[in-house]
């Protein structure tokens, strides 16, 4: 009689076991698509996760347009697999056109529930198939650019964009949407690019991920930069070492730091500027001409090549990539323009530095200040002032270093001095395009 209690109550616990086991995983696996609506293409790629506890078994995504089905993916995971990652294109196939489809995505996993069938995940998402690029219409028309210049383009799109600007070389430089439809870059002719590789086109990169690529009629304005030589002082590499020391800890001697500064943290710096220049308002907020240090003499040009030398011995060699104003010790400083301040604090080489944010990418550079008077994100006024000249960072006297730049990178800041460069070269053209026609 035990006997047979015993074994009744082991089957009762293997009947319990089982079923627990059973119902234990009832859910089919978990999915995740990068894109779930909107436009696709041939060119995008779209990643899918998935994930399941008991183990992944098959996978299938087929591609459906009305009444006809287009495989993209199958795939059979190997015993144990609980997650995989895939990614794939919607490629051409005979049949399937431009327009609505249907991605269905079947997911299967190894769960013993339904008798082995395992459990069933099946999803579907909603797409418009595009594979013809956007049109670019390049409204403006006359683009003189001098060598560390700056120009503008402007431009028309048929439909909305990922990304669009201008490229050359291995370079991009945002373009950026009007409330009034139409787009606007500013771009720059870095000195240091050689002119051959020159050759500005709109780039323009829609949400399915077509491109297109469209050329503007430029002429280039070739310009000269001067040279000079630089006597390096043990008092000035010391002051530098006392500055930067903490940076470099394994150089061993003053030389040997400003060296480092000069060189690795230089362009430590451009990287930063690169990623400030991303903070810009897309419509522009500065008025007419930008200001310039009053009473201020300049003490080094743009992309100016300096030579350093260190007891007779020519020890390195960099571009100044922006202008030097001196005046009074401590003079206060004036914001060129307004915008809003994006950077309040060290900036290596710099010092103490601010940059003003003008929209379109465009920004001012106040390097060596001695005393900084805004913070960041604060609203500035043409003439406000902003802080005081100095000579930290890597300044040898009391100086503004007053840099510009588009989207990071320098230009010469005599264009923007001017106001009938700044008319005919970039205001005129956003206030033709504005009022519907050409622009110039």
């Amino acid at each position: 009689m035990k006997t047979t209690a015993v074994a009744a109550i082991l089957i009762l616990l293997l009947l319990l076991g089982f079923g627990v086991y059973y119902f234990l995983d009832t859910s089919g696996p978990a999915l995740a698509l990068s894109r779930q609506s909107g436009p696709v293409s041939s060119k995008l790629d779209l990643a899918l996760r998935l994930r399941d506890r008991s183990g992944l078994k098959s996978l299938s995504v087929n591609l459906v347009q009305g009444q006809k089905s287009f495989p993209v993916l199958s795939r059979d995971f190997p015993s144990g697999t609980r997650e995989a990652a895939e990614t794939f294109r919607l490629a051409p196939q005979p049949g399937l056109k431009e327009g609505a489809v249907r991605l269905e995505i079947r997911a299967t996993d190894r769960s013993i529930y339904g008798f082995g069938s395992g459990n069933r995940t099946e999803q579907s998402f909603t797409f418009d198939y595009q594979n013809k690029p956007p049109s670019v219409a390049v409204l403006s028309t006359a683009h003189n650019v001098s060598r560390g210049g700056a120009g503008l383009v402007v431009y028309s799109v048929n439909r909305d964009l990922a990304r669009s600007g201008v490229t050359f070389a291995d370079r991009f430089y945002p373009g950026y949407r009007q409330p009034e439809g139409y787009y606007a870059c500013l771009f720059p002719f870095p000195s240091d690019l050689p002119p051959d590789r020159f050759i500005p086109k709109v780039q323009a990169v829609d949400r399915a991920g077509n491109e297109r690529l469209t050329g503007i009629y430029y002429h280039v304005l070739e310009k000269s930069f001067p040279r000079d030589r630089i006597e390096l002082s043990d008092a000035f590499l010391e002051k530098v070492a006392s500055e930067f020391k903490d940076r470099f800890p394994k150089a061993a001697t003053p030389l040997e730091i400003f060296l480092k500064v000069n060189g690795e943290g230089r362009q430590a710096d451009r990287k930063t500027l690169y990623q400030v220049g991303l903070k810009t308002s897309p419509t522009p907020l500065w008025e007419g001409e930008f200001l310039r240090l009053p009473n201020s003499a300049p003490r080094g040009t743009f992309s100016q090549l300096r030579s350093y030398f260190y007891k007779g011995k020519q020890v390195d060699e960099q571009y100044h990539l922006g202008i030097d104003l001196a005046s009074l010790a401590h003079s206060k400083v004036p914001a060129a323009n307004r915008g809003r301040v994006v950077w309040a604090d060290d900036l290596g080489i710099y010092g103490q530095c601010v940059i003003i944010d003008h929209g379109l990418g465009l920004q001012t550079l106040y390097g060596h200040l001695s005393r900084i008077a805004v913070k960041e994100g604060e609203e500035v006024r043409k003439g406000d002032i902003i802080g005081d000249t100095g000579d930290t960072g890597l300044a040898g006297g009391d100086h503004l270093h007053f840099g510009v730049m588009i989207s990071g990178q320098e230009v010469n800041p005599i264009e923007w001095w001017d106001p009938t460069w700044i008319r005919n070269n970039v205001t005129g053209k956003l206030e033709e395009a504005k009022q519907g026609g050409s622009a110039r």
